[in-house]
Parts: C-alpha cells; sequence; structure tokens
C-alpha cells in the first residue's frame, strides 16, 4: 500500500545535494500514521504526525535552504508498487484530421445588416431590419420577405382604402348637385363677380358639410402610401447595391439574382400592365369624374408607359415589391366591387350618371386641355384687373384730386354776346 517517489533536482539549482521526499501513506489517514523523511546533503529531519491538519507544521528552520525545490504528489496503487509508470508519458491524442476550418464554419452564415452597415431606425432602416427579421428569423427566401412584406403593410393601410372609397361613392353620387355649384362658381369667377362666385363657393362647402363629403379624404392613401413606397424603393435598392450576398440567389422563376435587372424586361413589363389595370379598374376613376378631373386621369394612364424606361434599370428586388403591391390593388379592387362586401364595409352603391344629364359634359383630351388652358388665362386677366384696380384706388385715396371734367360746374359762366336771353323775351 506504500509508493515512493523520488525526484532529483539538478545539480546546478540545488548545488549537488539531492533531495528525496518519502511520503509513507496508510490505507485510512485516520487510522495510521504518516512518515515524512526530508533528507538533504547534510541535515535530515523525521516528524510524524496523527492528524491532517498537522502536516505543514514541520520546522525547516534545521534544514539549510533550498531554492527551487518542488513537491510532488505520490500516487497510490491498490496493488503492488508501480512506480515504473511514472517513467512513461503517454502521447498526446492526435488532432482529427476532418476538423472543419473556420473559413467553412462561417461560409454559410448571414452577416448581419449593421456590418453592412444598413439597417438603423430611419424609415429605410426600419424596412431593412423587417426584411432581415423575416429572412434570418423565419428562414424565408428574399421574394418571400419581399412579398410579405407588401402584404402586411398594404393590409396595414386597408382602413384608410375603406375609409377613401366610403368619400368616394358619396361625391359620385352627388355628382350632379356639385357640377351645378361648380359650374355656377366658375361662370361667375369669368365673369369677374366675386360676390357671386364666393356666394356659390360658400354654397358647395356647405352642401359638402351636409352630406359629409370631403375631398381631402380621397388623398389618405397616396399620402399614406407615398412614404412607404419610398422607404421600400431606397431600402430595397440598398440593399442590392452593398450587395446582400444571399440576394444573388433569392430570387424566383427566371429572375433569381435580385441585385440585378431583369435581363428579359419581363417585371418591368408586368409592373407596368398591373399599374395600368389598377388605374383603369379602380374606384378613382369615379372621383376624377365626379371632381371635373379629366385631364389628370388621362396622365395617370400615360404614367405606366412613361416610367417603363426607367424600370427596366431597376433591380428585380425592387420590380418584385412594385409587382407585390400591384398585385395586391387589382385583388383589392376586385373585393371592394363585390356588393356584399361593399355593404359590409358601409359603402354606398355607385349610381351611374348618364352624360346627357350632367350639366357639365364630358370632353375629350384635346378639348379638356384647351378649356384648361383658357380658364387659366381667364383667371389671370381677373387677377390682373383686380391688381390694377387696387393701385389706381390707392393712388386715389393718397394723391391729389384728378381733374375728370372738361369745364368747373361751380364756377359761372359768362353768356356769349350775341345769346338770347329766354327770360326776357
Amino acid at each position: 500500500m506504500l509508493s515512493r517517489a523520488c525526484r532529483l533536482m539538478s545539480k546546478n539549482s540545488l548545488n549537488g545535494r539531492a533531495v528525496c521526499v518519502q511520503e509513507a501513506l496508510a490505507a485510512n489517514c485516520y487510522q495510521r500514521t504518516r512518515d515524512y523523511h526530508i533528507a538533504s546533503g547534510n541535515v535530515g529531519l523525521h516528524r510524524s504526525a496523527t492528524k491532517p491538519s498537522t502536516l505543514l507544521n514541520t520546522k525547516f528552520s534545521t534544514i539549510t535552504p533550498i531554492t527551487t525545490t518542488v513537491l510532488v504528489r505520490n500516487l497510490s496503487t491498490a496493488d503492488g508498487d508501480k512506480t515504473a509508470l511514472l517513467d512513461t508519458i503517454p502521447e498526446p491524442p492526435a488532432i482529427p484530421q476532418a476538423a472543419p476550418e473556420i473559413a467553412d464554419i462561417v461560409s454559410g452564415t448571414e452577416p448581419a445588416f449593421a456590418t453592412l452597415g444598413l439597417g438603423g431606425w430611419t424609415p429605410v432602416g426600419i424596412v431593412q431590419n423587417c426584411m432581415e427579421f423575416l429572412h434570418i428569423g423565419l428562414d424565408l427566401p428574399w421574394w418571400g420577405c419581399i412579398a410579405i412584406g407588401t402584404v402586411v403593410v398594404r393590409t396595414v393601410l386597408f382602413p384608410l382604402v375603406i375609409a377613401s372609397q366610403r368619400n368616394a361613392a358619396k361625391m359620385n353620387n352627388h355628382m350632379p348637385q356639385l357640377q351645378v355649384l361648380q359650374m355656377k362658381m366658375t361662370e361667375a369667377r369669368q365673369a369677374g363677380n366675386a360676390i357671386d362666385s364666393a356666394r356659390y363657393g360658400q354654397e358647395m362647402v356647405l352642401f359638402m358639410k351636409e352630406k359629409k363629403l370631403n375631398p381631402l379624404k380621397n388623398m389618405l392613401v397616396p399620402l399614406a402610401q407615398a412614404p412607404i413606397f419610398i422607404s421600400f424603393f431606397m431600402g430595397l435598392r440598398e440593399m442590392a447595391n452593398t450587395p446582400v450576398e444571399s440576394m444573388r440567389d433569392g430570387g424566383l422563376f427566371w429572375f433569381t439574382d435580385l441585385t440585378i435587372c431583369d435581363q428579359f424586361y419581363a417585371l418591368p413589363i408586368i409592373t407596368s400592365a398591373t399599374l395600368f389595370l389598377t388605374i383603369e379598374l379602380g374606384t378613382d376613376s369615379a372621383r376624377m369624374s365626379a371632381a371635373n378631373m379629366q385631364t389628370a386621369k388621362y396622365i395617370l394612364r400615360a404614367l405606366p408607359l412613361f416610367i417603363f424606361p426607367f424600370t427596366i434599370n431597376f433591380p428585380g428586388a425592387i420590380l418584385c415589391y412594385w409587382a407585390c403591391s400591384n398585385f395586391f390593388s387589382l385583388l383589392q379592387v376586385g373585393f371592394l366591387r363585390i356588393p356584399k362586401v361593399r355593404d359590409f364595409f358601409k359603402i354606398d352603391r355607385i349610381v351611374t350618371h348618364r352624360p346627357e344629364t350632367l350639366p357639365i359634359k364630358k370632353k375629350g383630351f384635346t378639348e379638356g386641355i384647351k378649356e384648361s388652358w383658357t380658364n387659366m388665362k381667364i383667371s389671370k386677366e381677373l387677377e390682373e384687373r383686380a391688381r390694377v384696380d387696387e393701385i389706381r384706388f390707392q393712388k386715389a385715396g393718397k394723391g391729389p384730386l384728378v381733374k375728370t371734367y372738361k369745364y368747373d360746374p361751380t364756377a359761372p359762366r359768362t353768356g356769349a354776346p350775341n345769346a338770347v336771353n329766354a327770360k326776357k323775351r
């Protein structure tokens, strides 16, 4: 049950002395004693202790100081003396040859947008953070993230669409009365009668307040969609220009790379076509007719053709968002045309007015442009006339009196010598 370990120090460190520490350890330290033998070249000491707590109470004052001494704890074995095991040091385990490299481990991971200079708390950064959450958190492809983000945003704006549709339907149903007041106000303004023009304008305001009409409600949806569209546009463009490497194969069908433009021009064509259908089938056309905005209607019809040369150079990510938004608009228009749906959301049924019964007749594109130009010229002339009258009034009130008659009626008139006096006849 005893084991012995000896360690010989180098002669240089111990000045030629050999130190051997021998420990006699019993099987049970509380029942048997331990013997410590400390030997040196010229001094020896023997101490016995019955408790482990007194192991360090050995007096080393009688021993010549020895530097760089290392105490070695002895190994106990159950059977026999196995000091030979100390002579054999096992070899360290070999490094696995198939251990993966760090580059291989991080090659399949997505870098955070913050490391790429993307994200933040601006509207553009919030859009990018939402796209990153959908892609990393839900493990969705980039085209799916763009489509889901578009649907979520358009769904949030749906209450504004309902309010706009209610107002547009009411304005369409009261279009004849509005056109009568509008025509009277226009004629009074062209005739230069500011009093009648203001009176008819006040009547129109009271009529719209009575019927709960507000033309500004029709602008709620465009005003709300404009900043969202700009944020998506700028955010996706920055992601494509950085680029985010995973967007190179995050597309669908023929547009797998969302960082470049569509080489087949299919996405620009789809975007322009869906935008044109949205303008034609949307109920905004009724609002434009009610407000006599035929010119704006023709401009919106030409908008898809106008933007087509620019959209062919947009990255696939932007066109994917734009096409998804237009498809959602088409579905929304078709959904709101169902009578039961309109009744559920308390949207009035649209009344179709015959053109011959309306006070303001429908005009073509050219006639509408001419009429608008004529009205603008008349308005400018009336403004100039009012400005000249104001200047004359100011001069008449502050300047000298202006003689406006040929003879002074207050001065006595001297009659001619040959004049006949009617009273003397």
